[in-house]
């Protein structure tokens, strides 16, 4: 895919080997408005790490198999669609605080959620975010055939978003987190839940 229009939020080092898109996650990185009140007080957003995107009107198919080479718990390769730092989403193949590696969907709607999804024992995994008007539905694939439903959900955002890879170690020291098989349709699928 010709990503040379692309820009950065948050820019880091990245590098083409071969297929793969290459992003540096530096370390403390992350998108999450945490929803938890420390001491009956919200914490300020955090929306630090590197992601890297296009503008995009309307709806669309956007899918990458991602390597996100795991360290420390909260690394991981994610999709995002965002709006601003109060409203976005992303899709992400996330080491998580259970000693798992799963497939994981963010809502941001001011605040955050966090919702795991399937436990996945592999290293890379195809990630797909599909968008028909304001609802949304993400998913994950082994093999870049058959994807399987993560979450389905609605977010009030903007015909024209920002979509793009973003890496992340939220609780790490950083690392290289590896993308391929980059692809972003404009198309309208007609089955949200199935993504095509």
């Amino acid at each position: 895919m010709d990503m040379s229009g692309w820009k950065w939020l948050n820019e880091s080092q990245i590098i083409k080997e071969g297929n793969e898109v290459v992003i540096y996650a530096p370390g403390h990185t992350d998108w999450f408005n945490n929803p938890v009140p420390e001491k009956g007080v919200l914490s300020a957003p955090v929306s630090n790490a590197p992601f890297f995107y296009t503008d995009v009107t309307g709806d669309f198919v956007f899918r990458a198999k991602v390597r996100p080479n795991f360290q420390s718990v909260y690394d991981a390769c994610a999709l995002m669609v965002i709006q601003d730092e109060k409203l976005w989403t992303k899709a992400a193949f996330e080491k998580s605080d259970f000693g798992t590696t799963a497939a994981v969907c963010v809502v941001t709607n001011g605040i955050s959620d966090d919702a795991n999804g399937c436990n996945i024992d592999e290293e890379e995994v195809w990630l797909q975010i599909v968008r028909v008007g304001d609802v949304f539905c993400t998913h994950y694939s082994l093999d870049g055939e058959n994807f399987y439903m993560v979450r389905l959900f609605h977010l009030p955002v903007e015909k024209m978003v920002k979509v793009g890879i973003e890496a992340q170690s939220p609780a790490g020291e950083g690392g290289l987190r590896f993308y391929s098989h980059i692809t972003l349709e404009n198309k309208t699928v007609k089955n949200l839940r199935a993504g095509k």
